[in-house]
């Protein structure tokens, strides 16, 4: 199981929880991630007592790398190997074609993958060389078969997957001081421009100055950080001296803060099928997020949560302001998706659809 970084990150954590029920089918699993990362994800790993290797470049074309990867296989004797990413999807392709085994890829979206040349030619190098390639949504098969000019059907479309159960919310509700009869609102991802963090912050500010009735605290779980970390945190202190928004990195605990959360906000220009919003969904929360990409695939607008056109201020606006101020709706779409969730979105079924593809490419009926 191989990624190029190890997080925080939707796509670590897809790693992770695949790989441990996986697991617990009882598989073995090698997780294989960088020598040289935050650490995040091999953490995780270590506390679940899980052997990890790692591999590493010593330049952006390292043949060794591949060497490297091919006495791995042959060490472990691994069977199938499972990649993520463009890094690990074309040398795990090439190492794994020395050893004569199989790759299954799976492409989670993101802008950098295809941005230039080089990198559509050796990605469709790898694709043509993989024994079944999956995308997290449908707008992310289509986003790469765009790009890359292939076929949408070379794409198998696997979702994301999440635990059904729920973590526990009293830890951090002592942690970030939430009071009795707030609403806590919670928004996940890097402090990068395209997770819009920004847009959250100021659809906030004009509904303070709309004197909203019912009291909130808003949490972003920031990841790994990004380049609007500075920008973020100057807006919020500027405008709530009361540290009524706390910006968190480094969170390895998003289920205590969706079973926190009443409200969950995601207002990305672009998303695959994040991980938060699934969890957000398992949790029972209100949604409110960009009708973009792989999102309207988890969620219809009114029925599981509230869509809006992204980067559209007033829609957010408005939205929010209809969930923090209607109890009712707030409990109505937070019940039809988490009963969406539990039938289409769990780590059991996004297993399942794994699990077939390797035995298929491993010619196992």
């Amino acid at each position: 199981m191989m990624i190029e970084s190890d997080g925080p990150g939707g796509a670590e954590m897809m790693v992770f929880r695949l790989a441990q029920e996986l697991r617990r089918r009882g598989h073995m699993v090698l997780p294989v991630g960088p020598r040289k990362g935050t650490g995040w994800m091999g953490n995780m790993f270590r506390e679940a007592g899980v052997l990890q290797e790692t591999f590493w470049l010593k330049r952006p074309l390292d043949p060794g790398c591949v060497t490297r990867l091919r006495q791995l296989f042959l060490e472990h004797q691994i069977d199938v190997v499972h990649s993520h990413e463009f890094t690990m999807g074309v040398y795990g392709a090439a190492a794994a074609g020395r050893v004569r085994i199989p790759q299954i890829l799976t492409v989670h979206g993101g802008f950098t993958a295809t941005k230039t040349l080089r990198r559509r030619v050796a990605l469709r190098w790898a694709i043509r060389r993989s024994a079944g390639v999956a995308a997290v949504s449908k707008a992310t098969r289509q986003e790469f078969a765009q790009n890359l000019g292939l076929r949408e059907t070379a794409f198998a479309v696997v979702h994301n997957g999440v635990p059904s159960s729920t973590g526990n919310a009293e830890g951090v509700r002592r942690e970030f001081g939430c009071e009795p009869g707030e609403l806590v609102i919670l928004a996940v991802g890097n402090l990068d421009r395209n997770k819009n963090h920004r847009m959250l912050l100021e659809a906030l500010a004009i509904l303070k100055r709309r004197a909203l009735a019912k009291p909130w605290r808003l949490i972003i779980a920031g990841g790994r950080g990004g380049d609007e970390r500075e920008l973020l945190t100057h807006y919020a202190k500027d405008n709530w001296p009361d540290e009524r928004v706390r910006i968190a990195l480094g969170r390895s605990d998003i289920a205590d803060l969706q079973a926190l959360a009443d409200v969950f906000v995601m207002p990305s220009l672009w998303e695959g099928l994040p991980m938060a919003l699934l969890e957000a969904m398992v949790a029972g929360n209100a949604i409110v997020a960009s009708e973009t990409a792989g999102i309207p695939e988890a969620i219809v607008n009114g029925r599981e949560g509230i869509l809006v056109p992204p980067g559209d201020l007033e829609s957010l606006v408005e939205a929010l302001s209809k969930v923090l101020s209607d109890d009712g709706l707030r409990l109505r779409l937070g019940a039809a998706a988490l009963a969406r969730a539990n039938r289409e979105f769990t780590v059991e079924v996004m297993t399942d659809r794994y699990e077939a593809m390797y035995y298929r490419a491993a010619g196992i009926s």
